[in-house]
């Protein structure tokens, strides 16, 4: 395969693995009392209303080349919610950013089965590699969006788990206004702190080395 049908390939697995991820923020916010993602058409496995042109496409392929076929990471369009239609917004918005992640975590954990039975069956190198190309982008999606920083996931676990103290007020004021920034020198000089967390689950859910 070349290196373009390769990208192909990769952005495909990618732009699935995120609108599951999406969709899922969205189903558990209808669990949870909002019905804004369903009124707005995002509860769809479409990929058209998920795409974001940068997130989804240009990002990935800019890393894909500049790591050299090594690394890819993106997102969709967020799903919207209300939290005027939950009864507890704090903890209701912990659960629909932990819905993403699980989401992608779900599907690691299904491929990873999959890539145990076809290589235990002796199965061809492309079917190999599929199956772990999808356990590996879903457990960076998984792992990557849990860091507590925003934008991403988990800085709303991480609120969700602060204290109603003015100190826990002040951690999330912090965060807010330098989210951004915080996220960029993570990604810059701290990614490399959740690859052993990849290759951890990697392994367990497929029983090979990452």
């Amino acid at each position: 395969m070349d290196s373009i049908s390769l990208l192909i390939f990769e952005l495909l697995v990618l732009v699935f693995s995120v609108v599951i991820h999406e969709v899922s923020h969205g189903a558990m916010a209808e669990k949870l009392g909002d019905p804004t993602a369903r009124l707005l058409g995002r509860l769809t496995l479409n990929p058209i209303p998920h795409i974001d042109p940068i997130g989804s496409l240009l990002l990935p392929a800019v890393l894909w080349f500049i790591s050299g076929g090594t690394f890819i990471v993106g997102w969709a369009k967020p799903v919207p919610y209300n939290p005027w239609n939950l009864k507890n917004p704090v903890s209701a918005a912990a659960k629909i950013a932990f819905a993403g992640p699980a989401a992608n975590l779900a599907l690691a954990v299904a491929f990873g089965i999959f890539l145990r039975f076809a290589h235990a069956l002796d199965a061809s190198a492309p079917l190999l590699a599929f199956f772990g190309l999808i356990v590996q982008i879903n457990i960076l999606l998984a792992v990557f969006n849990l860091v507590p920083l925003p934008p991403l996931d988990g800085s709303k676990v991480l609120y969700a788990l602060l204290p109603r103290t003015n100190q826990g007020a002040a951690i999330i004021t912090f965060l807010e206004r330098n989210g951004m920034i915080l996220l960029l020198v993570f990604i810059f000089f701290g990614f490399d702190l959740i690859i052993p967390v990849m290759r951890a689950l990697f392994f367990l859910f497929t029983g090979l080395r990452l």
